[in-house]
């Protein structure tokens, strides 16, 4: 009788408690600030860096994605003299490049295929990745994808929206949910793409 209504209890409180995540949308513990932040509809898609339309008088023409590296932002070049100005994780130390490209595709929710070299890295490190994961707000290229050129570098978006703003990536351009989604209903293919360090 006792062990029955111990596991019912145990049952109830795991219901209770899961209940409460998905009313709650989830949270994540944020590793700079020190603080529990609650996921919101997006899975946590906001990023700590605000996006906001700067002025721009630079020399690359309207539509063009400028990614500059070392100052972690990401710029959508507007007409008349405008950008979108969004904040960027790009390549951590031996993983940054630099060059022009153009948008090659656009897909909603990727799936996600780690590349031999990085498995057998993480591999090294203990971690194994999948040889392929299907799209989802558990994926780490988050809920849009916008490839660049032939390379295997993406702007897209991720599942850990508190490293907008830091150099963490395998090369790639990660934004937040909220704002790779934003970008990806404002760029088309064929775009072009900027990366400066």
């Amino acid at each position: 009788m006792f062990k029955t209504l111990t596991a019912a209890l145990s049952l109830f409180f795991i219901l209770a408690v899961g209940a409460a995540w998905a009313q709650s949308g989830g949270q994540f513990f944020d590793p700079t600030t020190k603080k529990w932040i609650t996921y919101g509809p997006t899975y946590g898609g906001k990023s700590p860096v605000k996006r906001k339309m700067v002025d721009y008088n630079g020399p690359y023409s309207t539509g063009t994605i400028i990614v500059d590296t070392g100052e972690r932002r990401l710029y959508h070049v507007q007409p008349g003299g405008k950008a979108m100005k969004y904040g960027v994780g790009v390549g951590k130390e031996g993983f940054q490049w630099a060059g022009t490209h153009r948008i090659t595709r656009k897909a909603e929710w990727p799936g996600w295929t780690p590349p031999p070299e990085m498995r057998a890295r993480e591999r090294a490190k203990g971690r194994i990745l999948p040889t392929y994961m299907e799209g989802g707000p558990n994926n780490p290229l988050g809920a849009r994808a916008l490839y660049i050129g032939s390379t295997l570098y993406r702007i897209h978006g991720t599942n850990q929206p508190w490293t907008i703003g830091d150099a963490v990536s395998s090369g790639c351009i990660r934004l937040a949910n909220e704002d790779v989604i934003h970008l990806y209903n404002n760029v088309t293919v064929g775009s072009r793409v900027v990366v400066v360090r």
